[in-house]
């Protein structure tokens, strides 16, 4: 099972948080969450809280019956796509103006485990 979380418009360019997030594309959950904490860049901060949204929403689609430690999750897809840019002027020497894009990203992380859920039917089972 998978779940996914969604950080829209972050004041960032895709091609810098693209950097970060090739490093923790198709790594165990714990490993990501240590390769983003240790991470010197501005957009492992923003990485690290959208996988830990992640996490937590995997764990509510199961309404809290299992913990994400326990069924070895890993970062399935992580994309980076393009927002909107805004586009401010900066003036210049002799009545110009030159223009400054600020541009933004939206981030895509999807979990999930590696391990099969226990289901009740399989308990009766093997008891």
């Amino acid at each position: 099972m998978e779940a996914k979380a969604k950080l829209k418009n972050c004041p960032l360019s895709a091609r810098k948080m693209r950097i970060v997030i090739d490093n923790i594309r198709g790594k165990n959950v714990e490993e990501a969450l240590n390769i983003l904490r240790f991470t010197k860049r501005e957009a492992s901060d923003w990485a690290e809280k959208v996988l830990i949204s992640a996490i937590a929403n995997w764990e509510n689609k199961l309404d809290m019956a299992h913990s994400a430690e326990d069924y070895d999750l890993y970062v399935k897809t992580a994309l980076v796509d393009e927002g909107s840019i805004l586009k401010r002027f900066r003036p210049v020497p002799h009545g110009r103006a030159h223009r400054i894009r600020k541009r933004q990203n939206h981030l895509t992380l999807i979990v999930e485990n590696r391990k099969e859920l226990d289901s009740d039917n399989s308990e009766t089972e093997n008891e």
